[in-house]
């Protein structure tokens, strides 16, 4: 993960999903990274902001995460190519308690032959969580790859009360 130059503020929070490193631009929310990840930038020197309302809203919808869906989220601002963002605003449109295999998440978009790409593009999440790369299943519902590691996964997909025998294979 490189440095965009769209970030102004950082902050690490703890959470029931582990550490996490939050980074805004002036639009929104442009990073959620859980400790250790895949594609976790290197350390930033941006300013901390750590009162910054938009990092209280994220801290307070992860704490709510596993008894609801969080009611509000503040504006997300992930940087990406064109076709990242097709992806990660169709993972946005994934309810919770159901996932969708990569080869569904290619036809949502309109490109049914790219489910090898939107795979790469689900991997590069930056917003981790939040836009729900977690509910992304193999075709045969087997969990797959996920940036903050399986473990995390399946205790997200869990909490959301996914179909408890999805996740045995």
């Amino acid at each position: 993960m490189t440095f965009s130059s769209a970030w102004v503020a950082q902050t690490r929070i703890d959470t029931n999903w582990g550490r996490l490193l939050l980074v805004r631009s002036e639009r929104g929310i442009a990073g959620a990274w859980i400790e250790g990840q895949t594609h976790h930038p290197a350390p930033l020197s941006l300013p901390q902001q750590a009162d910054h309302p938009w990092f209280g809203a994220v801290s307070a919808a992860l704490a709510e995460w596993a008894d609801r869906d969080p009611a509000a989220l503040p504006p997300l601002d992930a940087q990406g190519t064109p076709f990242q963002q097709a992806v990660w605003a169709a993972l946005r449109r994934i309810p919770r308690g159901e996932s969708r295999s990569y080869g569904e998440l290619a036809a949502a978009i309109g490109r049914p032959a790219a489910s090898r790409a939107v795979g790469a593009a689900v991997g590069r999440n930056p917003i981790s969580i939040l836009v729900p790369c977690h509910r992304v299943l193999g075709k045969d519902g087997s969990l797959t790859g996920y940036a903050g590691g399986l473990a995390l996964k399946r205790r997200l997909l869990l909490a959301e009360r996914v179909a408890a025998g999805t996740l045995s294979r």
